[in-house]
């Protein structure tokens, strides 16, 4: 298990698979900066980490990442605050009317909202990220199965989750020269109060054929994301890794 002390910033961390992350990558030794539109959440994950992990360093800021000036504003003090930036784990997003509407019933703004958070938003995380991270770092982004397959009405969240693997794979080309690696993660259903709250209102969720036959955990995700942040993965870069339970078997 790597010891990291590193600095990494993380994005829909109050909770799920990014409250996950930050308490494993906390308890590893990496300073972490936290950021979510969450605010009393996001400060509860705070405290809980300071509580369970007392010599922790941890910055957190709420930040809307479809806002390119909050997420500069905060990743410009995280390295202030915690001395530089190692890594980033990119995994704000929403599921907007996944599951409910067909592509002739969307609205623009359902289109909108969904693409301003999963897309633009992974988009002005990467950007800024690689603006201040220096030779060796790592970034990993949040896609998902329907970032490999297309599901009836799902279109703007997996339109949205084909962009994140596509912008990956740019900026992993664009990158490995300074030694950066930029890799996403493709999940299948994970047992998030997201996907609690979408199942509630469109229970065909959790009917999707999976080998395990069972949800995921996050904290199962974020040992796939602690590994490609870390120094064990140093020649991966431009993939998107599946944690499924073999949906897409």
């Amino acid at each position: 298990m790597e010891r990291y002390g590193k600095v990494i910033a993380i994005t829909g961390a109050a909770s799920g698979i990014g409250l996950a992350t930050a308490h494993l990558l906390a308890s590893r030794g990496a300073s972490v900066s936290l950021a979510d539109v969450q605010a009393d959440p996001l400060s509860a994950v705070v405290s809980s980490i300071q509580k369970s992990t007392p010599k922790a360093r941890v910055y957190h800021k709420v930040v809307n990442v479809a806002k390119p000036e909050e997420v500069a504003s905060w990743l410009d003090e995280t390295v202030k605050q915690l001395d530089g930036l190692h890594g980033a784990a990119n995994l704000a997003g929403v599921l907007g009317a996944a599951g409910l509407k067909k592509i002739s019933e969307m609205e623009d703004k359902e289109w909108d909202f969904v693409m301003d958070v999963n897309l633009r938003g992974v988009f002005n995380c990467i950007r800024a990220e690689l603006q201040r991270m220096g030779e060796g770092s790592s970034i990993v982004s949040a896609a998902s199965v329907a970032g490999l397959k297309g599901y009836a009405k799902g279109a703007a969240y997996s339109t949205s989750k084909h962009g994140v693997v596509g912008l990956t794979k740019c900026a992993a080309s664009e990158e490995g020269y300074r030694n950066i690696r930029v890799n996403c993660i493709a999940p299948g259903p994970i047992d998030t109060p997201m996907i609690n709250k979408a199942a509630s209102a469109t229970p065909s969720i959790d009917g999707i054929k999976l080998a395990i036959n069972r949800r995921g955990r996050p904290e199962e995700v974020a040992k796939l994301i602690a590994f490609l942040l870390s120094d064990e993965s140093t020649y991966t870069t431009g993939s998107c890794y599946t944690i499924d339970g073999g949906h897409m078997a």
